[in-house]
């Protein structure tokens, strides 16, 4: 998300159009795309794979051998082709949102496939009106419908929304307030009939409490946001999210793990991580995971995977494509949200890690992310 940098006063004054965005728009830098990086742990590779497509929030999945980005660049959402991550570099942006209306701050499309029909969610909205549209169509670069909103319980500020299928049941994840104003970014869940359809209410299932996710100084407000669905070797889902803010390097990425046979609806059944698992500041870790080396402000990641589906999950073992938003180490600009490149890593599956709440202790899947 891409805030002007202004003093602490005013950006608390200014909080509720601070918090969460607005998305990057910088152009695309045509930098050639560099020689293949081998994605190997973060702290042995010689550098991280940026792409030189400079924006923010990526989301990329994979059908058949094809891969499928989208993003957002003056209010316009484009996507891209090409028969790898790093190919999506040289790809042809293609328009398939044109915002005919003029809507302020479209942000963070999310595209997925089902069936035939690929859809993309995005969040447009001036402010506190931030609210989340979805598009269809039978073409992943064209041919796409006129947005239609999704009918979100409580109809409050909306934004970084995912639909997904787990155990046969749709549901919807996103980041939102709990009321009319800013302060607290906290990720939702809500059941669905279809992907385009939202049933029933909303539940939380994360806000920004640990003393890891409040390490900004007089932020204009604390954040979850980003979150993303995927399904360990063991049937559990996890939702990995960013924490901290995005305007600075403090952001990073988080687990939440479903306990085994939990209810996703169900606050109490889910287990966060003791720390984040990928970022550039060493105090917002989880003990046992080091900082990244090559970039900061790391987050609002994308699993790659087939049609954009957790169920197509990874197996435990090899690492597999991911993509992510940072910044350069080496950098420190004036604008921090009109820096960020996206950049492609890889992740894995980690085994018996146990994560706590108070006294109570949850032992399973977690992750590694490598640069």
């Amino acid at each position: 998300m891409r805030l002007l940098k202004i003093f602490p006063g005013v950006a608390l004054a200014l909080s509720f159009l601070a918090c969460g965005g607005p998305e990057a728009g910088p152009t695309v830098v045509n930098e050639p795309v560099g020689p293949a990086v081998v994605n190997e742990a973060v702290g042995t590779s010689e550098q991280a794979a940026r792409l030189s497509i400079r924006n923010a929030d990526p989301t990329v999945i994979r059908v058949n051998s094809t891969y499928i980005s989208a993003e957002v660049e003056g209010g316009r959402i484009y996507v891209r082709t090409a028969s790898s991550v790093d190919g999506l570099s040289g790809a042809a942006r293609q328009v398939v949102f044109s915002n005919p209306n003029g809507w302020a701050e479209v942000w963070a499309p999310e595209i997925i496939k089902s069936g035939t029909t690929y859809y993309i969610y995005f969040t447009a909205g001036a402010g506190s009106a931030h609210r989340m549209y979805v598009i269809q169509s039978q073409s992943p670069n064209s041919g796409y419908s006129a947005p239609a909103p999704l009918a979100l319980p409580d109809n409050k500020w909306a934004i970084d929304g995912t639909a997904f299928v787990y155990q046969g049941q749709w549901y919807f994840v996103w980041s939102g307030w709990v009321g009319d104003s800013n302060g607290e970014q906290t990720l939702f869940i809500a059941r669905m009939s279809s992907p385009t359809q939202v049933t029933g209410a909303r539940y939380v299932i994360s806000q920004p409490r640990e003393t890891w996710e409040k390490v900004d100084i007089n932020p204009p407000c604390r954040v979850n946001e980003g979150p993303e669905p995927l399904i360990d070797p063991s049937g559990q889902l996890h939702i990995v999210y960013s924490a901290n803010g995005s305007w600075g390097s403090n952001y990073c990425l988080a687990d939440l793990r479903l306990k085994a046979g939990g209810d996703p609806t169900y606050v109490w059944d889910w287990y966060k991580s003791n720390g984040c698992l990928f970022g550039a500041a060493g105090n917002t870790l989880m003990a046992g995971w080091d900082p990244t080396l090559y970039a900061k402000g790391v987050g609002h990641h994308s699993f790659v995977l087939l049609n954009g589906d957790p169920n197509t999950s990874p197996p435990a073992g090899p690492t597999f494509p991911l993509a992510y938003h940072g910044v350069n180490k080496n950098e420190y600009p004036s604008d921090f949200w009109g820096a960020r490149y996206w950049y492609s890593g890889s992740f894995q599956w980690w085994g018996n890690i146990t994560y706590t709440r108070g006294t109570d202790r949850n032992t399973g899947w977690s992750l590694k992310f490598y640069e």
